[in-house]
């Protein structure tokens, strides 16, 4: 098969005229300055494929039914509790449905692996089902239902709050003990039968597991990508300092084995030494603006982070919203809000095209993805974007496309497979409908 771009961003750049061979999943060759051939799939602009390193699949369900003021001042933790009370409702079926009406509509937005932070496991009433990996199982249908890779991340939740507090009763689907979270990582590993799909860990957050059974984690389950939530919310600081006498992020590169594999989920709450102390472990910081942005969270310092050479990707977390140029726009956004500036996230160029190649490489990293590029021996995970108005200008296209207006993804394909067309994916309808009829019940 042979895809022809008007224009394809490269590794070295914007290039006009592009043949794309792909074959067994992978891009076999890459002809600059050719000719469409009769056959090809003509595109305007190609892209590669932006993996989503964050994602809690099954609250796309209650997206858009929490933006309603009660008595007291909302928040974070007054979301969490409606969170946790829509948790609490799901059935497998229903998990798997939701699940693959986001992984559909992430392949629309752009991103073409997903990282799912994986956190429902057990019955409704807590206990375990006969699978230690029934909820896990559901993640893996839809990801191949759907066509997109998955990096799976299945999350250890044991605690409550900073120093083994016991866990509430709205967390009882998530809980395991050391023992029992090996056996879901083992029943999940048997589970990887798609080349493209990945298994890493993700222990909750420092007020879910203590540090020595991250320790232990990081230890059982080595070179594998290991993901936690931290400093997302300043109460989680004040508690932090009250229980430790550190911040979060300190105390995590103090007492944890971070390393490159690592990603901080958030991370919005950082002093310049836990910037630069992120920034030496190699770890990747995972933002999710949008989600952020809606919970209150913060405003992650970007600036800072990205001139000390931070790496980053980006993440849909709550799927309030699922957006690739969203994301991007977001996190430039709150940059400029923060500093009373513009194009803060680039050192120089296009504020779009940094982002964007930046959120590619932080977000493949994390997820122990090949580099998403345009190249021979890549996956074939790609993106045609459309401009209505035929400009003709792909060194703007990326700025247009995040901070303008028109510009759609028009074509996806993932692991070599035409999943998108005309920005609709090829089975949406069957999909939401199965969403639908899960959702009539819930809400």
């Amino acid at each position: 098969m042979r895809i022809h771009a008007a224009a394809a961003l490269l590794p070295g750049g914007w290039a006009e005229n592009v043949g794309i061979d792909v074959a067994d999943a992978q891009i076999a060759a890459v002809h600059p300055d050719c000719a469409p051939r009769s056959g090809d799939t003509r595109v305007g602009a190609l892209v590669p494929g932006m993996p989503n390193l964050h994602s809690h699949s099954f609250q796309r369900g209650f997206a858009g039914l929490t933006e309603h003021r009660g008595p007291g001042q909302d928040s974070f933790w007054t979301w969490r509790e409606m969170m946790y009370r829509f948790a609490l409702q799901l059935d497998p079926d229903e998990v798997e449905a939701i699940a693959a009406l986001a992984c559909v509509e992430m392949l629309e937005a752009g991103f073409t692996r997903l990282g799912e932070f994986h956190y429902l496991h057990h019955a409704p009433d807590g206990r375990p089902y006969d699978d230690p990996a029934e909820l896990s199982q559901r993640i893996f249908n839809a990801a191949e239902a759907t066509g997109i890779a998955l990096t799976h991340l299945p999350v250890f939740y044991a605690h409550g709050g900073f120093g083994g507090a016991p866990a509430g009763e709205g967390q009882r689907r998530f809980l395991h003990d050391l023992d029992a979270f090996d056996r879901l990582m083992e029943a999940c590993a048997a589970r990887l039968t798609r080349p493209q799909d990945r298994l890493g860990l993700a222990p909750h957050s420092l007020r879910a597991a203590t540090l020595e059974e991250i320790r232990r984690l990081a230890t059982a389950w080595p070179d594998r990508p290991l993901h936690i939530h931290i400093a997302e919310q300043l109460r989680e600081v004040v508690e932090c300092l009250a229980h430790s006498g550190a911040r979060p992020v300190d105390w995590l590169l103090g007492e944890a084995p971070v390393a490159p594999d690592w990603c901080l989920i958030h991370a919005t709450h950082l002093t310049g030494a836990e910037v630069a102390g992120i920034v030496a472990s190699g770890a990747v910081a995972g933002l999710c603006p949008i989600t952020e942005a809606n919970l209150g969270d913060g405003i992650f310092p970007a600036d800072d982070f990205l001139t000390a050479g931070g790496m980053f990707g980006i993440g849909t977390d709550s799927n309030v919203a699922i957006s690739v140029a969203q994301e991007l726009r977001m996190l430039e956004y709150s940059q400029r809000l923060a500093h009373h500036g513009r194009n803060i996230c680039t050192q120089a160029g296009s504020t779009g095209l940094s982002l964007f190649r930046g959120a590619l490489t932080g977000g493949a990293r994390a997820l122990a993805a090949p580099d998403p590029e345009i190249a021979a021996g890549a996956p074939a995970d790609l993106v045609a974007l459309h401009d209505p108005l035929d400009l003709s200008q792909p060194g703007t296209l990326l700025d247009r496309w995040i901070f303008g207006s028109g510009i759609e993804v028009a074509d996806v394909w993932a692991a070599g497979i035409h999943l998108v067309h005309d920005g609709r994916h090829r089975d949406r309808q069957r999909f939401r409908q199965e969403a639908a009829k899960a959702l009539s019940r819930l809400t």
